[in-house]
């Protein structure tokens, strides 16, 4: 694969990655209320889960998903339903104590770890954009297409992981201010709440 072709698809995926997003939402969401440890967590669960559609993308399982309206609905109300479940457990622990504790037991990251996983792999879309996109950056005279495929999502998914470490200290950062207001630290998991039920209603609603 030429440089120059690997360089420009890493930059479509550092701005995709970028943009306001269901992955970007949920990181966020967890790293505001449980901290920056708590998002890279979640953010390696979501990167796990790219590995699935970057294969299935390149097995073909993705366009077999896309052409069946019943699989997409499927994994699409799937992904809605664990996401609007998360929401509803967030609104039922919005009066706990938000103070983020300094021996957070492993047990908890793995828990985060495995719902970043179902997170990703329930939200078709994401198959559905890799179908979409790598083709574009792959040529005949490059070899075979899919290992091309498969270097090129490998590129998207360590950009990926490394932009949402950053949004996880970020936003811990932020969570940090808002426990600072005893009015506010008691409403950060409403916060949270609310982006699973906002990431949770945009699969739901979405189009193939």
């Amino acid at each position: 694969m030429e440089l120059l072709t690997a360089l420009s698809f890493l930059g479509v995926g550092v701005l995709l990655t970028l943009m306001p997003g269901p992955d970007n939402l949920f990181v966020v969401a967890q790293s505001l209320s449980k901290g920056s440890k708590a998002g890279i967590a979640t953010a390696l669960g979501l990167c796990s889960g790219l590995l699935v559609h970057i294969t299935a993308a390149t097995l073909g399982i993705s366009t077999l998903i896309y052409q069946s309206a019943v699989a997409f609905a499927v994994v699409k109300y799937a992904g809605a339903a664990y996401l609007l479940y998360l929401a509803w457990m967030s609104f039922r622990e919005k009066e706990a104590d938000l103070t983020i504790a300094a021996d957070r037991r492993p047990a908890d990251y793995k828990a985060l770890y495995k719902k970043g996983i179902v997170m990703n792999v329930l939200n078709p879309k994401v198959s559905l954009f890799f179908l979409a996109l790598l083709p574009q950056f792959v040529t005949s005279s490059s070899g075979s297409v899919a290992v091309q495929m498969l270097i090129l999502g490998t590129i998207f998914l360590v950009q990926a992981l490394l932009i949402f470490i950053g949004i996880s200290v970020f936003s811990e950062k932020v969570g940090g201010l808002l426990r600072k207001s005893p009015v506010l630290s008691k409403r950060i998991n409403i916060i949270q709440g609310t982006l699973f039920g906002i990431i949770g209603l945009k699969i739901a609603f979405s189009e193939r």
